[in-house]
């Protein structure tokens, strides 16, 4: 698509647990846009993009480069905000490069990404394997590289190109971090020389894309660029507004992508909330519309099975449960949203009635929307509407006429309980599978 005279920028975010189909609608998104964002996270977050169609059909998995790479043309940024594990970057950008795309002159990395080293990954695998009770992390040191910063002895990108004070800060830090690892958690000690001869060879291979990514977006929105903000992992494992503690180690919401670029919130133009047809949930924490996973026949292992809930990083298998829309009216709060994006509809073809959560019960109390903190969550009694289901096939409809009248009373349902209308419905994996009500860009 041309550009605009004035640009419009969108933020993606998820609305859930994470897993909401970001990658496939940012991809989509992409026709209408010049630069992809990356804002918070690190490569814990897993997006699944199919290109193509039959033999020239490929599928990738990316972690932390942008979506946007998979479309020739687009620029993509890593801004501040994300944590960066440089090995686990190249490793990525060389896999790309062999699929035939051109990676490295695309992407440009922010200098003040916290550094993601092996003493993180040391701690945070050791720290789950103590608890009693399982957070659900996925051992990339996200967490700890987040704690570091915040406590302002991280390592960042920019300081990978001071060789002394980068070495004599990072064996300050790693003294400190060892002595925990092998007084308190009873792990090994992590290797200096290793980890500082690594970061070196890392610091030539990054040096070309390392950029000012605030001033990089900011001269790209004043030339008409449509940038595309794009979250990871969802709103409801934000660390300030999600399930505490069973929540990831950065802002997952709508107001991260201007902290976590650099630019001021007034060029966040349109902010579409990505939210499946029903609920998912990978690794610990409360889950008030949960069902079975393992019965045949069931809703739930329904989901689970034609859905295909597999964690993109984890390779675990996802809960799954009714839709929640209590939850969704906490999200929409929180984010602002101007749209919602629903995925997988085709996942429920066939239930015959669908349950979809209104408010809870708790404490002998009614609400309506889903509650702060984790112990209250879990004390949550789900409230149900029950809607009738459809027995026809969605998947791959394109008209909004296409679908089902119970798929349609369905959808207009979510969009009147959440509060916000439904622009975008997904109906498979591939780019033309999608309904527009509402484009983000017009």
């Amino acid at each position: 698509m041309a550009k605009n005279s004035v640009a419009k920028n969108v933020v993606v975010i998820g609305t859930q647990w994470g897993d909401e189909g970001k990658g496939k609608i940012v991809d989509w998104l992409t026709d209408h846009a010049q630069g992809v964002v990356r804002f918070q996270g690190g490569h814990n977050a897993g997006h699944t993009l199919v290109v193509g169609q039959g033999d020239a059909q490929r599928v990738y998995k990316l972690n932390l480069v942008p979506s946007g790479i998979v479309r020739s043309g687009i620029n993509c940024y890593i801004g501040n905000g994300v944590v960066l594990d440089a090995g686990h970057l190249l490793n990525e950008i060389a896999a790309l490069e062999k699929d035939g795309l051109e990676v490295k002159s695309r992407l440009k990395v922010s200098s003040g990404c916290p550094l993601i080293l092996s003493h993180h990954i040391a701690l945070d695998t050791a720290r789950e394997a103590k608890r009693a009770v399982k957070i659900g992390t996925t051992g990339k040191g996200i967490g700890p590289t987040y704690e570091d910063k915040v406590s302002r002895r991280a390592l960042r990108v920019y300081d990978l190109f001071y060789p002394s004070r980068f070495a004599e800060k990072l064996r300050e830090v790693m003294d400190y971090h060892n002595f925990v690892l092998t007084n308190y958690l009873g792990a090994n000690a992590v290797d200096f020389n290793q980890q500082y001869d690594a970061s070196m060879q890392h610091a030539v291979a990054l040096k070309p894309m390392i950029s000012d990514i605030s001033a990089d977006l900011y001269a790209a929105n004043a030339r008409g660029d449509n940038l595309l903000f794009e979250g990871a992992q969802g709103t409801l494992l934000d660390i300030d507004h999600g399930t505490y503690p069973y929540v990831t180690s950065s802002n997952c919401i709508a107001g991260q992508a201007s902290a976590g670029t650099g630019v001021g919130a007034n060029m966040l133009h349109y902010v579409l909330g990505i939210t499946k047809a029903y609920t998912t949930r990978v690794g610990g924490g409360p889950f008030p519309s949960e069902l079975d996973i393992d019965t045949a026949g069931a809703p739930g292992t329904q989901m689970s099975v034609k859905g295909q809930e597999i964690g993109t990083v984890t390779k675990r298998k996802r809960r799954c449960g009714w839709f929640d829309a209590a939850a969704l009216r906490r999200s929409a709060m929180i984010n602002g949203l101007t749209g919602l994006c629903i995925t997988k509809l085709d996942v429920l073809d066939g239930i015959k009635e669908l349950n979809i959560c209104v408010g809870y019960e708790l404490d002998g109390k009614k609400i309506d929307v889903l509650p702060i903190g984790a112990d209250d969550v879990a004390g949550c009694k789900p409230i149900y509407e029950t809607v009738a289901g459809w027995t026809e096939n969605t998947f791959g409809v394109k008209t909004w006429d296409g679908l089902p009248k119970n798929a349609q009373h369905y959808l207009k349902r979510l969009e009147a309980l959440c509060g916000v209308k439904v622009a975008i419905v997904s109906t498979g994996p591939e780019r033309d599978e999608t309904i527009v009500i509402e484009h983000p860009f017009a």
